[in-house]
């Protein structure tokens, strides 16, 4: 009951569908995308003598200096040195050197089994569908490489618009990208803070994706129910 009424306040405080959505905006990681655990594809790479529990705790390690830092990834020479750095961090971590090349093997995303179908349903809708991300500008080749671009209009990343969630300029710039306004958009995520209320500074409604059952919705399959 008190999520239910936290869900409803957010849709009345934004709006709650009074006008017509133009423009479907959704978080990269965590709704549309997973990552596979990095410390599984980096264990051949580093010795036995390092007990798994060392390799887990440098790979979150890394991860949190990473997404700290992931908007310094603005184009090829700052991703380099970003990851360059990362790798320098793991290695320290660890006490043995991991490289760029093999921290960059150990890191893989997959689409999340609803987000194809999803998207496509939008599309049919006639809705403009912008991914709204913290994340350097390497999103735009993951997006690639889980066969989901093509079902995008675009992608605002916190590197390349220069703010992160949950800082309004962000959505900002994917409304401009959208070429609609605040009343005319939705965005999904799964953080409450970054996503929903940050949309929601933005002037935008926001839509909690849980697939544990605690969110606003549990599937991307059920966005068209909230538009």
């Amino acid at each position: 009951m008190g999520h239910s009424r936290r869900a409803l306040d957010r849709r009345s405080r934004s709006g709650g569908g009074g006008g017509r959505t133009r423009a479907v905006f959704l978080d990269a990681l965590g709704t549309l995308v997973e990552l596979e655990p990095p410390w599984l594809h980096l264990r051949e790479y580093v010795p036995d003598r390092i007990g798994d529990e060392t390799l887990v705790g440098a790979v979150r390690a890394e991860m949190a200096y990473y997404r700290a830092h992931a908007e310094e990834g603005r184009d090829t020479a700052s991703l380099a040195d970003l990851r360059r750095r990362c790798a320098e961090l793991i290695s320290r971590e660890l006490g043995e050197e991991i490289t760029v090349e093999q921290l960059l093997s150990s890191v893989r995303f997959d689409a999340y089994p609803d987000a194809s179908p999803a998207l496509a349903e939008l599309r049919e809708l006639g809705l403009r569908i912008v991914v709204v991300s913290n994340w350097d500008v390497s999103l735009h080749a993951v997006l690639k490489r889980t066969g989901l671009a093509g079902l995008l209009d675009g992608t605002v990343t916190s590197a390349e618009a220069g703010a992160r969630k949950p800082d309004a300029a962000i959505f900002e710039a994917a409304l401009e990208l959208a070429g609609c306004e605040p009343s005319e958009a939705l965005h999904v995520g799964d953080t409450a803070t970054e996503d929903i209320e940050g949309a929601e500074a933005a002037g935008i409604r926001g839509l909690l994706i849980d697939r544990d059952g605690h969110g606003d919705i549990a599937s991307l399959n059920q966005i068209s129910e909230h538009l």
